[in-house]
């Protein structure tokens, strides 16, 4: 899909408010999968070989520049100022355009465009010399889209607002996606014209005006109509959502992934998982996780930015935050791990466990009811359950270090900062203060006092 150097710029047009989502955030930085509507586009566009790309921005520029140049650091940044409409953005952005042979406009809010449609659309405007290229697609329900109104070997592009008479039973819609030869565009850029029902510069109007001098423009009215798709609103987002969804999992599904119950599957855009996986029902899996070969993913897990290594075992219940699960480790059930923490080879956390970033060691285990934070645990090493490694001390985080082949007796308290040996043992119920040699067992309790008779008194007393 690679396409040349000079040949293409891609412009996304990303300036919009988004009155009807009902929010103060810019419509392209909703959410969808847990990526900003914009990622799709984007990363669509790369995907198909355009590497010369930029985003028009204006509500929440601030917001949408910071997130562009994070995440597509090579993408440039065109400031809409005032939203005056699409020609008005397009002329914005004639500068940057320039430089191109041609230049491929897509809209920010249209999400599921696929790449491929988009290698595609670039190699017929190629193919047919046409000075202006643009997606239509048929909805049974075309309110809000632009009609293409085809009259004879002529076209035409109306407004929703402006379209009249039989022109609103039209059925044939603008994606809002264009190819522009950049020397058709230069010649006509600066005739828009604003006299329509919005008060603003139409694209959409460059098309007449090539046609007019001459150009060819064709429409390609091709692919599933679901491509096309732009979202307006709360409803639109959570659709178009479901179908990447479905997308998604498919993909997966064909190259091996043994899924129980699909519909219940959330996969982000950016997971990658291996062969011989399974999956369970009710599972979400988001940012750049990875799911490694042979490994196991019980119900009612999420996992973000984690890596799940070959042939480990997630039982179910369980909330990775970037952190790993080393090979056939296991994790589960009703266990969280956050912030780097690393379970080693063949390590384990248990029930109701809580590990913060730490590193539990080959063969080490921490089966239930313990809190790990800022700790790092050795080889062949068993957590008592009820542990806590105690790492704020109301200022800042301090770290424990638990050596190889250590028995922590139940409800051991370390008191960080300390440094535990190797082959060490604690009694239960010790508060651990003090660093302890190799080899040594570790007691720290108060002394038991057993008092005689209490338990008669306090029952004469509550009596009175």
């Amino acid at each position: 899909m690679n396409q040349p150097e000079r040949s293409f710029g891609v412009l996304l047009l990303a300036a919009g408010k988004g009155t009807r989502m009902r929010s103060q955030t810019p419509k392209v930085l909703h959410l969808m999968l847990e990526e900003p509507i914009l990622y799709y586009p984007l990363a669509a566009a790369q995907e198909a070989g355009f590497n010369n790309l930029a985003v028009i921005v204006g509500f929440g520029g601030e917001a949408v520049e910071s997130w562009t140049r994070n995440n597509f650091p090579s993408a440039a940044v065109i400031w809409q100022r005032e939203q005056l409409g699409t020609g008005h953005a397009a002329k914005l952005a004639q500068p940057w355009w320039s430089a191109f042979d041609n230049i491929m406009i897509l809209a920010g809010d249209a999400p599921l465009i696929r790449a491929k449609t988009l290698a595609d659309f670039a190699a017929r405007h190629i193919e047919k010399s046409n000075d202006c290229s643009f997606l239509s697609f048929k909805i049974e329900d075309p309110t809000g889209y632009g009609r293409v109104i085809r009259e004879g070997e002529r076209l035409r592009v109306v407004e929703h607002k402006d379209a009249k008479g039989d022109e609103l039973s039209v059925n044939e819609v603008n994606s809002g996606m264009y190819i522009f030869n950049v020397k058709a565009l230069s010649a006509v850029i600066d005739k828009l014209e604003c006299h329509n029902a919005q008060g603003e510069f139409y694209l959409p109007d460059a098309l007449a005006l090539i046609a007019a001098g001459g150009g060819r423009v064709e429409a390609i009215c091709e692919g599933d109509p679901d491509e096309y798709l732009g979202i307006n609103d709360q409803f639109q987002l959570a659709s178009a959502a479901d179908i990447m969804r479905k997308r998604i999992v498919r993909s997966f599904m064909e190259k091996g992934l043994q899924c129980m119950d699909p519909s219940s599957l959330w996969i982000g855009p950016k997971v990658k998982i291996g062969s011989n996986v399974i999956i369970h029902p009710s599972v979400q899996l988001w940012g750049e996780t990875e799911i490694c070969d042979g490994a196991f993913i019980g119900s009612f897990t999420v996992l973000r930015n984690a890596k799940i290594c070959g042939d480990a075992n997630i039982k179910g219940s369980v909330r990775l935050n970037d952190s790993i699960v080393g090979p056939r480790a296991s994790a589960g059930p009703f266990s969280f791990m956050r912030e780097h923490g690393e379970l080693m080879e063949n390590a384990h956390m248990g029930r109701f466990v809580e590990i913060k970033k730490s590193r539990i060691g080959k063969d080490s285990k921490v089966p239930h009811l313990s809190y790990i934070g800022d700790t790092q645990i050795g080889e062949n090493t068993n957590i008592g359950a009820g542990t806590i490694t105690c790492n704020y001390d109301g200022v800042r985080k301090n770290s424990t270090k638990i050596g190889d082949n250590c028995l922590i007796g139940s409800d051991t308290m370390f008191v960080a900062p300390v440094e535990i040996g190797d082959e060490v043992s604690t009694g239960a119920g010790s508060v651990i203060t003090e660093n302890i040699p190799d080899g040594a067992l570790g007691v720290g309790r108060a002394k038991q006092r057993n008092i005689q008779g209490w338990s008669k008194r306090a029952r004469t007393e509550k009596d009175k």
